[in-house]
Order: structure tokens, then C-alpha cells, then sequence
């Protein structure tokens, strides 16, 4: 039995370091092969405070925190856990002495009740054969964790199925997994990417209370505007580097996002139209579809002109992703889709995926891993993935990579996909440069109608300055925007109008000279429209 337990991990003796100051990195520093991901990087977290990691796409702080979270061995520098120095060859030892992590992908099994996660993440190292023989006690557990839950205002439905809970409440899970561990230190990796505004505040709730409570909090993420809004002080990283610690109050949004990208940032100039200043593109009329007996969709009505930009706002789930597959493979529902849809005059719900898409129509999904990308193939094979059979690329079967490479090359740099490198499998890349890939793969035809579902979702602040900058370009350019997300200031700032979905119908439209988020707001969560 003393053979399979786990070694505890190397600590020294104390270490001279200021008692708030809860974790310390002291010149740190990781590298992939040639590839440094961090460099010298030191910086320190009081106890008890909400503590934020920024930096574009690939600028090493996932890194670094998983370098404290033991995932990965720092290859140089120290860091300090409690005033004593930490060496961690796994999670596991991390978890041991109080440091947990929430990944951006969360680590839940679907099929499985939500307690059963508390269950099997329990962390009890030195089970005997007698611990296996005694049945679990299931209403115990889920007495403690009642009581878990409401003390820090998180509930949770323990026996439901985590495939059947929200993305919120699958979060909460993860969350309290890491508290019925006794974690001190809750590192949360872009906990809002995939939160609406309303889960998004009940969040920020919740972790105050967390921080009342004594907890510390690293936060990775994008959005400045959240940063201020939570954050004691904010790490800045760039190039694998830190760029300095700050108060956050001690800068605004627009000095940390010039920190960010290293240059002066220029806010874009959105022409706004109200009707559109063209025909019509894209027309949907009394769409509806029923699914095993639930309804999907519900009479959805709308148009789009040409030089319109289109929002479709909603709390996830109401309706927008069987929206967005009716548009570009309505055959998936062959036979429960009711209603038109017609592009440019042409009916297109009974065609496949590839003939709408040589109609000039491309579509960016709102899961790149899933819908988008094959991440064991090279960016060049990526580039081109559904276009391999174009004219562009190809002649009776044979590709011409010559061809792929130059058109690459040209895309590389119009949209500062790093690093340049066509050969590198895409799953090499950060979030970040993936989605500008895919942007580049699909708008490189200079479609008349672009669908895009959560464009930067995940996505550093310089990235998507790039990203929206192209989507206004296909409307400067004579095309549409049906544009999709659960930001919805990235909607506020893009469109020309916003459709708010709810329950699989379209409730409410503002005009951008309408837009109010408290109006939206509760638009989105059901409320009639004034």
C-alpha cells in the first residue's frame, strides 16, 4: 500500500516574504522546445483578494497558471505557496496544499450526476480495501453539499445530469468541487467566455462572497471592462512576459489594453444604417422546428439587406444554434423544419451545407474546436478544409499547395495569425489566432453573406480589434453580417439592429439609436417588451 501513495510535495523551510502575499513567482520561466512561453516572470498575490491575469492571445499566462496549478514544471525561478517554496510534479500535489483550477473547457462528464463529480474528485490518497467495501452515502454527501452551496450562493441540482444543467451551473460544479477540497487559492481560466450579461453579474456575486470568505482569486480573461469591475490588481503579460502590477484602479481600460498589445489602440468607426442601404439578402419567414416534441423554433420572421449588420442576442439555449444550422445545413432536420428561407431569392432550405455555401454564404460556428477545426492537421490543411475542391486550390483532385501557401501567407498577414507558420498542427495555436484562421479561411472567398456565432469568444483584446475589423469590412464591401453572441457590447458596437431570441422566438428588435442594455437585458430573460 505504501508504494502507491502519492509523494507530498518538496517544500523548504520558510521563506522571508510578507505575510499577505499568498503566492510569489520569482523570475519563472517555461519553454516548449525554441518557443519560450514565459519568461521572467515575477509577481505577487495577496491573500484574500481578487487578483487578474491579462494579455493577448498567446502572451503566457495560461502557462503560468498552469505552472501554479503544478500541470507543467517551471524550467527556471521559483514560486512561493504560503511563505514556502513549492515544487509540484502534478495537480494532484497542487490540490494537496490548497491550489485548485477551473479550466475555460470545463472537466465534466455529461452521462454523470452532478454529486457523482463531488464523489470522485474527492481527494483521499491513502484508501485501504475496506474504504472500497463501504457503500457511498449519498444523502450525507448531499446534505454537506447543500450546505456548501448556500454559503457561498451557489446552487446546484446534485442529481440532475451535467449534460441537462447550463453551462452556469455546470461552472457552480466545478467551482464547489474546488471548495469541498478546502482550496485556498481558486484559479478561474476565462470563467465568463461562455456566460451571458445576466449569469455573468450573479458570477461577480458569487465570487465577493468567495473573497468575503477569505478565498483568493486569479482570474484569467479578456474582458477589461470585467477586470475593473472585480479585480484588486491585475497582472499584465505580453510576449511571455509581465509588463508590470497594478492596482486596478490605477488604470483605465484603455492604458491596460495599450499595455496588452504594446501600441496605441484606435477605436474603429461603425457607419450605422437603419434599414440597410440595399435588397434584400437574406429572408426567413414563419421558420419552426420541432424536435422529438419540443420546440426548437417558433415562427421565426426576419429579413437582412446588403451593408446590414445583424445581431442575434439571447441567453444560450433559446433558440440560436438550431437557428444557425437551419441557415447552413437545414438537412440535418429534413422533415421537422417548417417555413422559407431564401438568399438572395433563391430557397435554400432543402440544399446541403456545400451548395449553400458556393451560393456565397460563410459561416464562422460558435465551436471552433468542434465545428471548425481539425487540430492534428497542419494550419495550411486547416486553411483549407471545405474549400479543398475549390477552383481556387484544386483541378481534378490534386491539390496545389503552392497555391494554399501563397494565399496563406497573404491571410497570415491581413489578419496577424502568429505564428506564421503553415506547417504547425492548429492546434499549436492559441485560441486567439485559431479564430482568426477560420475568419480567414471563410471570408477569403468575399462572401455576400457572412453567419458568425460567437466570434471572439475567448479572445485577447488585440484579436478582436482584428476580427470585427473584418466584419465590417464584408458590409463596406457590399455584403451582410448575421452576427451572434453572447457579448453583448460586441453587438451594441457592430450592429445596425439586434434581434433578442427567447424560448426559440424573436421577441424584441432595437435599432442602434434604441440600444440600452437593461432593455435588452430583460428582453433576454423573457420580459415583455415596452
Amino acid at each position: 500500500m505504501q508504494k502507491n501513495r502519492p509523494t507530498k510535495p518538496i517544500q523548504s523551510r520558510p521563506a522571508t516574504y510578507v505575510p499577505s502575499e499568498l503566492l510569489v513567482l520569482k523570475g519563472v520561466g517555461k519553454h516548449f522546445g525554441s518557443v519560450k512561453a514565459n519568461s521572467k516572470v515575477s509577481f505577487a498575490i495577496e491573500k484574500g483578494t481578487i487578483h487578474a491575469l491579462i494579455g493577448e492571445n498567446g502572451a503566457g499566462k495560461s502557462t503560468c497558471a498552469k505552472m501554479i496549478f503544478g500541470m507543467y514544471p517551471p524550467d527556471e525561478g521559483e514560486i512561493f505557496f504560503k511563505g514556502r517554496k513549492a515544487i509540484f510534479s502534478s495537480p494532484v500535489q497542487a490540490k494537496m496544499v490548497g491550489i485548485g483550477m477551473v479550466h475555460q473547457h470545463f472537466m465534466l462528464a455529461g452521462p454523470i450526476p452532478a454529486i457523482d463529480h463531488i464523489i470522485l474528485d474527492e481527494n483521499k490518497p491513502f484508501r485501504t480495501f475496506v474504504d472500497y467495501l463501504i457503500p457511498l452515502n449519498r444523502s450525507k454527501k448531499k446534505k454537506e453539499l447543500k450546505i456548501l452551496s448556500e454559503k457561498y450562493n451557489m446552487p446546484v441540482p446534485w442529481d440532475s445530469l451535467v449534460e441537462n444543467l447550463s453551462v452556469g451551473t455546470q461552472q457552480r460544479i466545478e467551482i464547489l468541487k474546488l471548495l469541498h477540497a478546502n482550496t485556498d487559492l481558486l484559479i478561474l481560466d476565462e470563467p465568463t467566455a461562455v456566460l451571458n450579461p445576466l449569469e455573468i453579474e450573479a458570477f461577480f456575486k458569487q465570487l465577493r462572497i468567495l473573497k468575503e470568505a477569505g478565498k483568493t482569486i486569479i482570474i484569467i480573461t479578456h474582458k477589461l471592462s470585467e477586470v475593473r469591475a472585480i479585480a484588486d490588481q491585475v497582472t499584465i503579460f505580453r510576449q511571455g512576459q509581465v509588463v508590470g502590477t497594478f492596482k486596478t484602479f490605477e488604470k483605465s481600460a484603455q492604458e491596460l489594453a495599450e499595455l496588452m498589445v504594446g501600441r496605441a489602440l484606435i477605436e474603429q468607426h461603425v457607419p450605422r444604417d437603419k434599414m440597410g442601404s440595399g435588397n434584400h439578402t437574406l429572408s426567413i419567414r414563419d421558420l419552426s422546428l420541432n424536435l422529438n416534441g419540443v420546440t426548437k423554433l417558433e415562427k421565426v420572421t426576419f429579413f437582412m439587406r446588403q451593408k446590414e449588420i445583424v445581431g442575434i442576442a439571447g441567453v444560450e439555449g433559446n433558440g440560436q444554434s438550431e437557428l444557425l444550422n437551419s441557415l447552413i445545413r437545414p438537412r440535418i432536420y429534413k422533415g421537422s423544419l417548417k417555413g422559407v428561407i431564401d438568399y438572395k431569392e433563391h430557397l435554400i432550405t432543402d440544399l446541403s451545407s456545400d451548395e449553400i455555401r458556393t451560393m456565397g454564404i460563410a459561416f464562422v460556428p460558435e465551436d471552433r474546436l468542434a465545428q471548425a477545426m481539425a487540430t492534428e492537421l497542419s494550419v495550411e490543411e486547416n486553411f483549407i478544409l471545405g474549400q479543398q475542391r475549390s477552383s481556387m486550390f484544386s483541378k481534378m483532385g490534386i491539390i496545389f499547395y503552392q497555391k494554399v501557401r501563397e494565399k496563406l501567407a497573404r491571410a497570415t498577414k491581413t489578419f496577424d495569425i502568429r505564428p506564421a507558420n503553415g506547417s504547425m498542427p492548429a492546434g499549436h495555436l492559441s485560441g486567439g489566432n485559431q479564430q482568426k484562421l477560420i475568419m480567414a479561411r471563410e471570408l477569403m472567398s468575399d462572401p455576400g453573406l457572412l453567419i458568425v456565432a460567437q466570434p471572439t469568444r475567448g479572445v485577447d483584446i488585440g484579436a478582436s480589434e482584428k476580427i470585427h475589423e473584418q466584419i465590417l469590412n464584408v458590409k463596406k464591401e457590399g455584403g451582410s453580417v448575421l452576427l451572434v453572441s453572447s457579448d453583448l457590447d460586441e453587438l451594441k458596437k457592430l450592429c445596425d439592429r439586434i434581434l433578442v431570441m427567447y424560448s426559440g422566438k424573436i421577441v424584441s428588435q432595437f435599432y442602434y439609436y434604441e440600444f440600452d442594455d437593461r432593455s435588452i437585458g430583460a428582453a433576454m430573460g423573457g420580459a415583455s417588451p415596452t
